[in-house]
Parts: C-alpha cells; structure tokens; sequence
C-alpha cells in the first residue's frame, strides 16, 4: 500500500456492510459491528440505563403474572416478553405529536411511553380506573388521550385489523398537512407507529393498508415484530415468505430488517427512520427479528406445542443489555435497579388486585357520543324553490359542509374528478374543492371504512362511500370490529366520527350484487347509527346531522329513488331544504295521518315503513282514503320508539312495510317489540309485507318483480289488517 493510499479493504468492509443493511438481510449486527468499528454501543448511557429499567419492568410484570396466574389468568392477557427491546425503542423515542398502534403484546410500548406497572395492571384486572378502558377489554389493547404522551386510538383483538385505521391517521395528517390546516410542530413532525405481528402481515386489510401507504406516501413506520410463531402454528407452516420479501411488491415502502432483540441497534434503527420519516414523509417497515419467550397468552401455554423454547431463550435480549449495563455501572447497580423493580411492581400488584371495579350501572356508558342535533331547525321547503331530485339534495348538503368546514373530505371508488360517483352524487365536489379533498381510492372496501377510525382521530371528518351495498361485506369487519367499538372500548376516548354513503335497494334488473338491502345487518352492529331517508329534504338534513353527529353514520341512500324514475316515487323529489335545515337522527316523519272518524271507529290503522316502502304504501293507501297512517321511520338505529308506541297505540292496527325479506329481518324483529311492548293496544296481529326469501335477488326482471314487494302486495297486507 502506498503512503496515504486511503485503506480500500476496510472502506470494502464497510460497504458492504451497509449493503447488508439495506438489502434487508437478517444478520447479527452486533457481531458485524464489532468487525468493522471495533464497537457495538452508540446509544447513550442514559438512555441504556433507562431502557433496561423499563425492561426488567417488563420481565418482572410477566414473571408476577406468572407466579400469580390463578389470579391474573382470570381475563387473558399477553406479555412482551423477548419483544421488549425493539419496543422499547420505539416507546422511548415517541413524542407527544406522535400516534402508534400498539397491539396485544406490546405492554414494553406501552412503559416507554410513560404507562405505569399500576396503569398496566389496572387493565389486567379489568378495573373500573384502567385508563384505557375502564375495565372493558383485554390487557395491553390500550387507547390514550393524553397531552404529554403519543396518542393512541382503541386497539382491537383483531390482529392486522389495527393497520387500516392506523394508516387512516397517516392519511388524515398527510391531508392536514397539504391543505394548510396542520399544527406547527416545529420541524418535528408527527410519526405514526403501527404495530403488527409478522403472522399478521398474511391478513388482506395489511395488504390493502401497504397499498395506500405506498400509492400515497404517508408518514407511517409499520413495526412488524417476528417471532416465528402464529399461535401453535409456525411460520414455514403459515407464510410463503416473511415480509422483508413480501414488502418488495409494494413499490415506495423502504425496509429495514434487523435483529430485534439487540436494544442498541434496535434503538438506532429506530432513531434513524423516525428522522428520515419526520423529514421526508414517506413509509417504512421495521421488521425486527424478536424470539417469543412467554406464552402465546395466559390461556394457550407455551410448553402445551412450542418445541424451540431452549432456542428462543438464547435470544432473550434482558441478559444482553443486562451484561451491556453490568458494564458500564457494576454488578451492584444491576441489583438495585432489579430489586427497585420488584418492589415497585409488587407494590403496583397489591394496589391493582385490591382497586375499584367498575360499577354495573356503567356498562351502558359511551355506547355512543353525544350528539349536539338534537330538534329539528332550519326550513324544510324555503317559498321559490321548485322541486329538486333526491340524489342532488345530498350532493347539495355535501357541497355546502365542505364549504364551511375545511376538515370535512370525500373519497371512495369513482367519486372523483372524471366521474363523480357512479349515480353523480359527488358531480362537481373534486372540481370545486380539489383533488386532495375528493378522491378515488383503490377497490377497498375495507380501507374505505376502516380509515375513517384514523381520520376522525386526528380531527377530520370524512365522508366516504361504498358503491353498492352489496360491495359492503368486504367493509364490515373494519365497521364492527374497529368503528362501532371505539368509543365504547376507549371509554368515550375515541368516538368515530364519519358519514359512510350507501346507495341500496334493487332497481332498473341490478341483478344479485347491485341490488341488496343490507339494513338487518346494519342494525345489528351496536355503535353505528343508520338512517334510511325516502325523500331529497330528509336526505339533505339527515347527512347533515350525520355530519355533526360525532359517531359513526351509515346512510342508506335508495338508488331507485335518486331520480324519481320510478312510477310512483315522485314524492321522493322534494322542494331543496335551506342551508341550515337539519334533521335529528332517530325521529321518525308522519307521512300520512288517518281521519279522526275512521280512528274514532277503529276503522284505521298504522304503516310502519322506511325507504321504497313510503310510496308502494302511498299507492296502496289510495283505497282507504283517510283509514291509513304512513309512518316514515327515517333511521333505523336508533328507532323513534316513541313514535312507534304512539302510532300502534292510536289505531291498533299494524303493518310493517319492507324491502328486505321477511325472514331473520329488522323488521321482524320491530314487529316482536312492538307485540312485546303494546300487546294490549293491539287488534290484530301485526302484518309484515317484505321481499320473498332468496339468497339473491335475480337479474330477469320478471322475476326480480316477483320478488320485491309492490302496492298490490301492501294493498293486500291492508285487506288483511283492516278486515280482521
């Protein structure tokens, strides 16, 4: 080698070394480190003292747990145990701004943030103080709300289920960020954390929420944690691949695949991407090779299938940085740091076990958010203006809120620019408000819905829609599981607020997949509200009040009453309510009244209907001038029970209209309330007119009239009820 010749072997090493970084390889990275700069340890002393603090917390919470399991083993839980220094890591270096979705075995998370033994314990045992959900769901599903910590949203049992709603934030803060609206944080801008499992990552809503962080670059760090194992099921049984290879189909998404158990490199790993991801705003995935040292949960044991226990145990990263502590401060301060530690967690233990439990009477509580439209206001039918087609009444209502309000967007399938929605509901919004704000999203039912979890926590509120109500099924997982059950499972935290439009019904030969009602499914899904309005001026004022209503609304918009091109539904057009005209959900509209006379004589009667029902009952009524009230419900959850009672209770006569089938059906089940509830008003046993009960509605119009409900068949119900 000459003098001063630059020493090309060790700057090879070196490049190669950073190659095997970026390529994802897994390697022991200590090890390398050692080779090429004679040292492992980069991250500070302080840092290292704390992280270890934190994970003999971690290691001391599973041991107590375990050594108590006739007492902990009551509501299931999970441990992070071999886990703890990538989340840690992670934890440690979280801001206030930040937002991450831990899921269920990440208590390590959760202590580097700033939790407490006692605040983690509190859910363990499900008491009434557990911060995160008041003693309503399992340990380690957390969801937070304070100031001085990360935000999280409620977290679900559901695995994978977290990504969409996680990358729903991502996708709520990029949005802030464009239109101006975003908080100034000083060059800090927020990262958004999603913790998965990498059994998990086989999950299709993993796949869908990959797919937008991709297409749209959002600020998001996927932490895939791999420990081998689903639950008795092992990875060369359950994946093709791990997601370092599956993650290369998604172009835009960079990698970084690293031995999770190592916390110095865990932490680096870490510290570096969450610079890049604050600066440059764009995805990444962490995938962290981690052994899985506890049981699956406290109620699937680890020696009843695992095999590899004496190899995850060469991997348990306590004893590493444990010896990296020894170290630096001496045997003497080890033991005093795992001694304050047991003291603190058996202290927490005894004050968790004998805390408060939630009172029975709260069980009731948050199941939905208040709602500030509570009466009706504003003008129904202003003088001057002509009538105007149902389906425009909503594009009227919509163009006026995001008008006013910058937080409110709209996306889905085809609603944007080029065509505005299959039906035209959203012509003109993307021209007049721009494309961030109106937008097409990719076939993904799921993430159309599930993203409004993550949208709604930062402060936007998003309207979105599912073209077909048959095309929701794919969505319902993301509104059962994620949407309807957060403000209930985070104690009031975290109420979803978001409009999902459905156009329903069967109209003009759609055939089996665009002509479904779906309502009795709906109503079934305890935390969403649903509404089914059957004229332009009850559509325009119900998506208003869904839009100031902090939950979650499903509007049912009946596409065979958009235009009014069905003989017999002209009634659904109607004179465009004023701009500030607003409907309460759950109040139902009298359409019809009945005369005094034929009350007084008993000669009269109730139809309860919603949507279509209005008018084949309007056109079926016309033979029993003045013997037939129509009652509109408008909203199927919550129903205007009172109403109901008072209508049943005036004529003692009922007949229950509907276009879904009969069987198993919402309105079935309103028909046993009612007998339930005024069996001794009744005269007659209630009728019920629906939809005959196939698994799909056929595309032959000969057929497909068969099958729906029709006036003659209402005219009939009438017969019945009123001759009884």
């Amino acid at each position: 080698m000459l003098e001063n010749e630059p020493d090309y072997s060790s700057i090879n090493r070196f490049i190669s070394f950073l190659n095997l970084i970026f390529v994802g390889k897994i390697i022991q990275m200590s090890d390398i480190l050692t080779k090429t700069m004679g040292s492992t340890l980069r991250t500070g002393k302080e840092v290292l003292l704390k992280a270890f603090r934190l994970m003999a917390t971690a290691k001391t919470l599973a041991e107590k747990y375990e050594a108590n399991k006739e007492i902990t083993a009551k509501y299931v839980h999970a441990t992070s145990r071999g886990h703890e220094a990538i989340q840690l890591a992670v934890g440690l270096q979280l801001k206030p701004q930040d937002w991450v979705s831990p899921y269920y075995r990440d208590d390590s998370i959760l202590l580097g943030i700033g939790m407490t033994p006692y605040d983690l314990m509190l859910q363990v045992f499900a008491k009434k103080d557990d911060p995160f959900s008041g003693g309503r769901t399992y340990y380690s599903h957390p969801s937070l709300k304070r100031d001085d910590m990360p935000k999280i949203p409620h977290q679900s049992s559901a695995t994978g289920m977290q990504a969409i709603p996680t990358t729903g934030i991502a996708m709520g803060i990029q949005y802030k960020e464009k239109t101006g609206i975003a908080e100034d944080y000083k060059g800090e801008n927020p990262v958004v954390v999603c913790s998965l499992g990498d059994a998990s990552c086989t999950e299709g809503e993993v796949s869908e929420a990959f797919q937008m962080a991709a297409l749209k670059q959002f600020p998001i760090v996927y932490l895939v944690q791999d420990n081998g194992w689903d639950i008795s099921a092992n990875a060369a049984e359950t994946r093709a691949q791990d997601i370092t290879h599956y993650a290369q189909g998604f172009k835009g998404i960079e990698v970084r695949t690293i031995d999770g158990s190592d916390f110095d490199l865990s932490f680096q790993t870490v510290q570096e991407v969450f610079e890049i991801v604050r600066k440059e705003r764009r995805p990444f995935i962490i995938h962290a090779k981690v052994p899985l040292l506890g049981h699956h949960t406290s109620g699937v044991r680890k020696e009843w299938y695992r095999d590899d226990l004496e190899e995850a145990a060469t991997r348990d990263p306590y004893p590493k940085l444990k010896e990296i502590i020894r170290e630096l401060e001496g045997e003497a301060d080890v033991i005093n740091i795992e001694a304050e530690v047991r003291k603190l967690v058996d202290e927490d233990y005894e004050k968790a076990l004998n805390a408060e439990d939630p009172i029975p009477s709260s069980v009731t509580d948050f199941i939905f958010a208040p709602t500030p439209v509570t009466e009706e206001k504003g003008e129904r039918e202003p003088a001057g203006k002509k009538k105007t087609v149902m389906v425009d009444s909503a594009l009227f209502a919509v163009r006026e809120i995001m008008s006013q309000h910058p937080e409110a967007l709209l996306y889905g399938q085809d609603v944007g620019g080029r065509l505005g929605g299959v039906f035209r509901e959203a012509a003109t919004l993307a021209q007049t408000f721009g494309d961030d704000r109106v937008f097409n999203t990719p076939i993904q039912e799921a993430f159309i819905i599930g993203s409004t979890v993550g949208m709604s926590a930062v402060g936007l509120k998003p309207f979105v829609e599912v073209q077909f109500a048959d095309y929701i099924w794919p969505g319902l997982n993301q509104l059962f599981t994620e949407v309807s059950r957060s403000n209930y499972l985070s104690n009031g935290k975290w109420p979803v607020s978001c409009v999902i439009r459905v156009p329903i019904g069967a109209y003009g030969s759609g055939g089996p997949y665009h002509s479904s009602s779906v309502e009795s499914v709906l109503a079934n899904i305890r935390g969403i509200k649903v509404v089914y309005p059957s004229t332009g001026a009850d559509l325009k004022g119900l998506m208003k009040a869904a839009f100031y209503d902090p939950n979650p609304v499903v509007i049912l918009e009946h596409k065979g009453l958009y235009w009014s091109k069905i003989a017999g539904t002209e009634g659904a057009m109607s004179i465009e309510p004023d701009e500030d005209y607003i409907i309460p959900i759950g109040k139902a509209r009298i359409v019809q009244e009945a005369s005094d006379s034929a009350i007084e004589k008993g000669e009269s009667c109730v139809v309860i209907t919603y949507g279509r029902g209005v008018y084949w009952t309007l056109e079926a009524a016309k033979q029993y001038e003045g013997r037939v009230e129509i009652l509109d419900l408008r909203s199927i959850n919550p129903l205007d029970m009172e109403a109901i009672y008072t209508s049943v209770e005036k004529h003692g006569k009922v007949l229950l209209v509907t276009e879904e089938s009969v069987e198993a059906s919402f309105t079935l089940g309103l028909a046993g309330r009612i007998q339930r509830d005024c069996f001794t008003h009744l005269d007659a046993p209630i009728g019920l007119v629906g939809a005959i009960d196939t698994p799909a509605i056929p595309l032959n119009s000969i057929l497909e009239a068969e099958l729906l409900p029709n006036a003659d068949k209402v005219k009939t119900g009438l017969d019945n009820l009123l001759n009884y």
